[in-house]
């Protein structure tokens, strides 16, 4: 059902309404944490579409996750403007690369890798390096640095020197393995996904026919979480946008959390120079905390020149900052405290543990297991890594290949009955019902695209899950680094861990860095609604060490 436009405007606050109704010219919203990003501009979006400043096809809403592209594309349907386009930056420039190199050259455009991780150790192989998973994922992250910061081999050779030791590798082996990760996957006529950002953005810059048609078919553009652009991505919104200025974008400057894969604020804190004319709106009524964490977090933060958060919410309990022998009770006591929340009617989703780097967990989810306590890992690829998921995804990439008229939900239904689903969930508990919940999960993807997807949509949509860690949620307990943790949010939150070393982490030693894991604190105090604790072990039993509290604690004083 069509709503009327003040039908639409009537569910937003006066910030939040003043944005919306800002419909053409350049926009900036400054949004705090749980200010109501999402609501403002799918209703912004809805409200241009049913005034009639919009064209519900030239829209397009740009985010970095699958998980946010599809809560975007959830409310604008549930705004009954379900044909407004929300996609990823990676899914909208792989479409147009596939579209247009079809069109255009009459070939397919290179395939996206499966895996840069295998792609990483085959090439390290070839130079007789032998990586372990944390040497692998710091070469990753460095590959898609050095991509998102638009820097070419030879240019990151010339820099080298300026960048921190990679995997424990020399500067010139370090060199090496990039180099021989590029040829590759040159020579499987691969390409990764930063290359698809790049390929578009070349593909448009050199065919006019192609940047015209997009210009004709993207008029109206909004960025989600624009703190976390890269350079490149940025490149690619240039061009997308060309001369014209009808641009949105939103975000929160102290949650910019992803520095060591390229992302940067300065493109939102310096919209306003670029656009001379832009109108900046500010959101600054948080929805999602209570008063005592909110004055926690407006400690917290790093950015002294955002405005403050004003809490919408009844007082509630102040937040707790406990301290414990070691790792053991810290570990102990928050099962514990887990048990008691359970008890009292909070469901296992709404709880989350967070902390800095994964092997944190470990500790955690021996006490969690200890105590019959059911918990998932975000952060990891657990889903993904599943043996009747990866072979699901196996049988969906060989459909994908093969034409097929049958509807998405019965194609997939029929592929993953082939690995044990059943349309009914087992009676027993245990490892038959955390297979067949797995598959189930997978079945309701399918699901959420909707009608009209094809199992090719369907194959796209899992590699990039996959790609972004994007797993389905569980009624389970939420263990997560902080870091994947953003944009989520829990009844419950306790951040263990809270030494130096850990937050700040060691590595952390200029004075950017150190800003930075303060964003990342506050990101992580700002997850929290209803309550909030943090704690940290005096004796670091695996090291053989003291440890002392963080020195964001200060904020709690």
């Amino acid at each position: 059902m069509q709503l009327e436009p003040e039908q639409i405007l009537d569910a937003l606050d006066e910030q939040q309404r003043e944005a919306a109704q800002n419909l053409l010219g350049p926009t900036v919203i400054l949004a705090g944490a749980g200010t109501g990003k999402t609501r403002t501009i799918t209703h912004r979006i809805a409200y241009g579409i049913v005034r009639g400043d919009f064209s519900e096809n030239r829209v397009l809403a740009l985010t970095y996750t699958n998980r946010a592209a599809g809560e975007l594309r959830a409310r604008l349907r549930s705004l009954g403007v379900g044909n407004a386009n929300a996609k990823t930056f990676h899914s909208a420039a792989l479409a147009q690369l596939e579209y247009f190199f079809r069109e255009l050259y009459g070939v397919e455009p290179p395939r996206v890798a499966e895996s840069k991780t295998r792609n990483i150790i085959a090439a390290a192989d070839t130079l007789k390096i032998k990586l372990d998973p944390i040497s692998t994922r710091e070469l990753a992250q460095e590959i898609e640095w050095r991509k998102y910061s638009m820097l070419s081999l030879e240019d990151y050779e010339a820099n080298i020197e300026s960048r921190p030791v990679i995997a424990g590798l020399s500067p010139n082996r370090n060199l090496e393995v990039q180099n021989a990760y590029e040829n590759l996957k040159t020579k499987a006529k691969q390409v990764d996904w930063e290359d698809v950002i790049l390929l578009c953005t070349g593909m448009l810059k050199a065919e006019p026919r192609a940047l015209s048609q997009v210009h004709q078919q993207y008029r109206f553009i909004t960025v989600d979480e624009y703190q976390d652009i890269s350079p490149l991505q940025q490149e690619l919104l240039d061009t997308w946008m060309g001369e014209r200025s009808d641009i949105c974008v939103v975000g929160d400057p102290n949650q910019t959390i992803y520095s060591f894969t390229g992302a940067t604020s300065r493109y939102l804190e310096n919209f306003s120079l670029r656009y001379p004319d832009a109108t900046t709106i500010n959101l600054s009524t948080n929805y999602r905390s209570t008063p005592e964490i909110i004055r926690v977090a407006n400690r917290v933060r790093a950015n002294q020149n955002m405005e403050s958060l004003d809490s919408n919410r009844s007082s509630g309990v102040a937040p707790q900052v406990l301290v414990f022998e070691d790792k053991k009770a810290e570990a102990d006591w928050v099962a514990k405290e887990i048990k008691r929340a359970l008890s009292n009617g909070v469901k296992a989703s709404q709880i989350a543990v967070l902390y800095r780097i994964n092997s944190q967990s470990e500790s955690i989810e021996t006490s969690l297991s200890e105590n019959g306590l059911e918990y998932q890992v975000r952060g990891g690829m657990r889903y993904f890594s599943r043996p009747e998921i990866l072979s699901a995804i196996r049988l969906v990439r060989a459909e994908a290949n093969m034409p097929t008229n049958k509807p998405l939900y019965e194609t997939v239904t029929a592929l993953v009955r082939a690995v044990g689903w059943t349309s009914m969930a087992p009676e027993q508990g245990g490892v038959q019902y955390e297979k067949w919940e797995a598959l189930n999960h997978f079945v309701q993807i399918a699901e959420e695209l909707g009608e009209g997807a094809t199992i090719q949509t369907f194959a796209n949509e899992i590699e990039e899950r996959q790609r972004s860690q994007h797993e389905p949620v569980r009624e389970s307990i939420t263990l997560s680094t902080i870091h994947a943790a953003k944009g989520l949010e829990y009844q419950f939150v306790f951040i263990v861990g809270a030494s130096e070393g850990y937050l700040p982490i060691s590595f952390a030693k200029t004075e950017t860095a150190l800003v930075e894991e303060q964003r990342l604190f506050y990101v992580a105090v700002t997850r929290a609604k209803d309550k909030l604790y943090v704690s940290w072990a005096k004796n670091d039993l695996d090291f053989n060490r003291e440890n002392t509290p963080s020195r964001f604690l200060q904020s709690f004083s």
